[in-house]
């Protein structure tokens, strides 16, 4: 069973059901499935061969959904471009992964050209429009043939790259194959009881792996209804859950503040929603004791980019009885805790490691990396956990230290490197520091050169100043901290924990 075999099965057998709605446009099941013909076709008048990728450049869209369906039929791999990145981020995407062509919406055509450059072949662009299946950008490219014939489905060839920051700060694109969208989607079933009368609600961007596979894909390899926001605001997210009888929706901490900070959440009519999912970082407790309030489970969930991202979940039947739980492994995969090499016994801290169809196939154009996180199959996650007796899981700690800000990952070597040669700085770290609306911010950590001449303030905005433009604005530290020295082990390395140690921040 492949993508296409679910989508044409749920074409044949409810044609008319609602598959896909964002904004003013609706798509039933046997329309989304001539949107992929459609598009297949277009992909063979661009000749477009197996292996081939394409960018997808865009607010959450239906075409992003329609461009995957397509591409797994025709053996191409779509890579997914974040959209908050900076210009200088998106080229390295575009360098990394050399699309033969990237699709767009209107919202980013000012960037495009500088993109189509960064690549060594000036590759193509398509503004795609997805307003009518026969008028538009797209018309012009339609095949003669009345079925694009595409080609075999293999499950275990990539299809979709998605870009990840590791601990070298440099980005990776974890490759994502066919068969880990199927396990994922599998899982997610299970973790969320789904059915196919759920009415799923996608406010997370999706080029975010959480934000298109927690439940948008598998809503629809199911045959159940999604509604799409183009992107997240707070208002038009809730009354969206209210209006149109949402039955199911991801969040992030932040945005789930951020819809009970609206005046109509506490009166807003909620009954038709049967669960929450919430990832990304650890949840606070008040903050799933104040859903459970109002009788709606709130499901954790663990995994990463690399995970599809499902490993680790919750259930609507245990989520007010582990209250705090990432949950149990999930239903298609496996899961150590490992210490020095060892299986950890419960109770005990240990690292996390995922075995499965739905973990990574390899990093692209990366193998050294692809060595150091895969072990005999199994995925090293670098985060820590505990688990008791009866299965449920516990995160202690992340040992790549990353800071998570409002459900977004910012990883520290990624903003050392732009300030690495700012004048004024002897040496630097940056570190997480809490923050009450976004969980963490980043902090810049720093020992004056002896010989620099301006005053504190000056060089705190200069080195604040070397981050625009550069990286995307929710990576930019908030503050600069100067100290005597920066504590280190014997073999010169930055002890994070004491670093945090002088703000008085606790490890997270």
């Amino acid at each position: 069973m492949t993508l296409n075999d679910l989508l044409q099965q749920h074409a044949r057998n409810t044609p008319h059901k609602m598959a896909i709605r964002c904004k003013d446009e609706t798509l039933s099941y046997a329309q989304l499935l001539t949107r992929v013909d459609l598009t297949t076709a277009v992909f063979e008048q661009l000749e477009l061969q197996r292996g081939d990728r394409i960018a997808w450049y865009g607010m959450n869209h239906p075409e992003m959904l329609v461009l995957l369906f397509a591409a797994a039929r025709s053996g191409l791999i779509l890579v997914p471009l974040n959209w908050r990145l900076a210009l200088p981020e998106l080229q390295h995407a575009v360098r990394d992964s050399q699309p033969a062509m990237i699709f767009h919406d209107q919202h980013f055509m000012e960037n495009i050209l500088a993109l189509r450059l960064a690549s060594a072949e000036d590759c193509g662009s398509l503004l795609v429009d997805a307003i009518a299946e026969h008028d538009g950008h797209l018309a012009a490219f339609r095949a003669e043939v009345e079925q694009p014939r595409g080609r075999e489905e293999v499950t275990d060839s990539p299809l979709m790259i998605v870009y990840t920051s590791g601990t070298t700060g440099q980005p990776k694109g974890a490759v994502l194959d066919q068969r880990s969208f199927l396990c994922n989607a599998r899982m997610s079933w299970h973790m969320h009881a789904m059915n196919t009368d759920d009415h799923i609600l996608g406010m997370l961007p999706m080029f975010h792996v959480g934000g298109f596979n927690i439940q948008v894909l598998p809503a629809l390899l199911l045959g159940a209804q999604v509604t799409l926001l183009e992107k997240f605001e707070p208002q038009t997210a809730l009354t969206t859950l209210v209006e149109q009888g949402i039955t199911l929706a991801v969040v992030v901490p932040t945005v789930l503040q951020a819809l009970q900070a609206t005046p109509q959440w506490q009166d807003a009519d909620l009954s038709a929603v049967r669960a929450l999912a919430i990832g990304s970082t650890d949840v606070p407790v008040p903050l799933i004791e104040s859903v459970h309030a109002r009788g709606i489970p709130l499901l954790q969930i663990y995994g990463s980019t690399e995970t599809s991202p499902i490993a680790v979940y919750q259930r609507p039947d245990n989520a007010f009885d582990s209250v705090g739980s990432i949950g149990r492994c999930g239903s298609e995969c496996a899961i150590r805790l490992v210490r020095d090499g060892a299986d950890v016994p419960s109770g005990k801290n240990g690292e996390i490691w995922v075995k499965g169809g739905n973990i990574l196939h390899h990093y692209w154009n990366n193998p050294h990396a692809t060595d150091a996180a895969l072990v005999d199959g199994w995925f090293r996650t670098g985060d820590i956990a505990r688990r008791d007796a009866a299965g449920f899981y516990w995160f202690a700690d992340r040992v790549k230290h990353v800071i998570i800000s409002g459900g977004e990952n910012i990883y520290p070597a990624e903003l050392e490197r732009v300030i690495q040669d700012v004048p004024g700085l002897l040496e630097m770290t940056i570190v997480g520091k809490p923050h009450a609306q976004w969980g963490e911010v980043a902090v810049v950590v720093a020992v004056r050169d002896p010989n620099e001449t301006a005053t504190e303030q000056a060089l705190r905005q200069r080195v604040l100043a070397a981050f625009a433009g550069q990286l995307a604005r929710f990576k930019h530290p908030k503050d600069v901290v100067f100290v005597e020295a920066l504590p280190r082990t014997a073999l010169g390395k930055v002890q994070v924990d004491a670093v945090r140690a002088l703000l008085s921040i606790a490890p997270p």
